[in-house]
């Protein structure tokens, strides 16, 4: 079983990787746009169509890295008060009970909505650039299916917790700032123990009569 999370993981984690790369791509469409809109009155027919495509590509085959990473939003308020064992066993359920049937409705549902779309080579009826779409809802059986494989993985890892009554490891490749800069303040309330963390210059507190104490 650990074998096979961590084969899921580095799978999810090497889609999700790529497909980041659809930031740039958004960033310089629309910036482009942007340009050439407002500086040159040439707005692009295409530019509109280019961003929700690229975002919605991301958001779709992303998804599995994020649950990889177990970076979903949870309603946590009652779940981070159990023991990794109850967790564990209310994960195991749930993932029965609504992921994999909502994955699998996924999968079905998008392979015969890209077939249909592959068909007649299907383009946006939205576009003054006729766009095609057909790719684009490609993406939505391929996202199922990394959802479902990474899935698995999150199924094995309740059973290990259920087992050991610790959750295996998560993968961690980044953090985000505003965490990154809580951990290193309590880590500094640490150092200093009882002694005050000191105070930047020009900051420090004034009594009534102005005068820095």
């Amino acid at each position: 079983m650990e074998r096979y999370i961590a084969f899921a993981d580095r799978l999810s984690a090497w889609f999700g990787k790529v497909f980041a790369w659809c930031i740039l791509g958004m960033t310089l469409g629309v910036g482009y746009e942007v340009v050439v809109r407002y500086a040159f009155r040439a707005p692009t027919p295409w530019a509109f169509d280019l961003s929700y495509m690229l975002y919605g590509t991301l958001f779709m085959m992303a998804g599995a890295y994020t649950l990889s990473r177990d970076g979903h939003v949870r309603g946590d308020f009652l779940y981070r008060l159990w023991q990794p064992r109850t967790q564990a066993r209310v994960e195991f359920v749930l993932y029965f009970l609504f992921f994999f049937p909502g994955v699998l409705a996924l999968i079905f549902a998008g392979w015969k909505y890209a077939a249909r779309s592959w068909r007649y080579l299907e383009v946006s009826n939205m576009s003054p650039a006729n766009i095609p779409v057909y790719q684009l809802k490609t993406v939505i059986v391929a996202a199922g299916i990394l959802l479902f494989l990474q899935g698995i993985a999150q199924v094995f890892r309740c059973i290990v917790c259920m087992r050991t009554g610790a959750w295996p490891p998560h993968a961690r490749d980044v953090e985000e700032l505003e965490k990154v800069l809580l951990e290193t303040k309590s880590l500094d309330v640490l150092h200093s123990g009882a002694e005050p963390a000191p105070v930047p210059p020009g900051l420090e507190p004034t009594g009534k009569d102005g005068e820095r104490r």
